[in-house]
């Protein structure tokens, strides 16, 4: 594996405080990615925004308004992430799809490969940059772009479920599950959009829980205690 996007869950990184960061869980996702990096695998980021914002709360807010404050949670999320990265030895860059003053780069998809290829890890921040598509959407977007053998997803939970393990006891992880059974069933991987474009770019992706010991550099190596869904 050459390549991979890592889609980090903004409310996995904040831990039992269930806002904010956990610096310490930081700290251990920079120590993986450095060994990835070490072993010459190139790492892209995109961060949800869930520790800092979950979508509209009111009516009061427009829609539009409330995607883009979305979309500012993430920037937050990928300059604290990149510097605590930077403190166990890794360079990194981070690029949004608008202009953010000196805050970031703007994306392009030249930019990005040269620093890929400079054994950087690169953050994607701000989604897509429009209202209506969420970070799921993102993810599978610039991991097409940049070629990308496959996508990790890091979150609050171990896998895919039948249902919701946190409502029904009896519900069961999928070793492997297509991503068309994804759509048919409405499994919770990502959503209808990011999964349509996984379905027809080919697009694979490995769901497990961020907290777990070692678990993303488990999941590239495809040893790991999680899901494949397979595109």
């Amino acid at each position: 594996m050459k390549r991979i996007l890592l889609k980090l869950s903004g409310e996995a990184l904040a831990g039992d405080k269930k806002t904010g960061f956990d610096e310490a869980i930081v700290r251990e996702v920079g120590k993986q990615v450095k060994s990835l990096v070490d072993n010459h695998i190139q790492v892209a980021i995109v961060i949800g925004g869930g520790n800092f914002w979950r979508g509209r709360s009111s009516e009061a807010i427009d829609r539009s308004k409330a995607d883009q404050i979305g979309m500012l949670a993430t920037v937050m999320n990928c300059i604290y992430t990149s510097e605590i990265f930077r403190t166990v030895g890794l360079e990194t860059e981070i690029f949004t799809p608008f202009q953010c003053g000196g805050f970031s780069e703007l994306f392009t998809k030249d930019k990005t490969m040269e620093q890929l290829e400079k054994g950087h890890v690169v953050f994607f921040a701000g989604g897509t940059g429009h209202p209506y598509f969420s970070t799921d959407t993102a993810t599978v977007l610039r991991a097409v772009e940049i070629e990308a053998d496959m996508i990790l997803l890091a979150k609050a939970i171990d896998g895919v479920y039948d249902s919701d393990p946190k409502t029904n006891a009896n519900a069961v992880r999928y070793e492997q599950v297509s991503i068309h059974e994804v759509v048919e069933k409405k499994l919770s991987v990502v959503d209808l959009t990011a999964s349509i474009m996984c379905m027809e770019n080919q697009m694979s992706m490995r769901v497990f829980s961020l907290v777990e010991e070692n678990s993303i550099t488990k999941a590239v190596s495809g040893n790991f205690n999680g899901t494949t869904v397979v595109a």
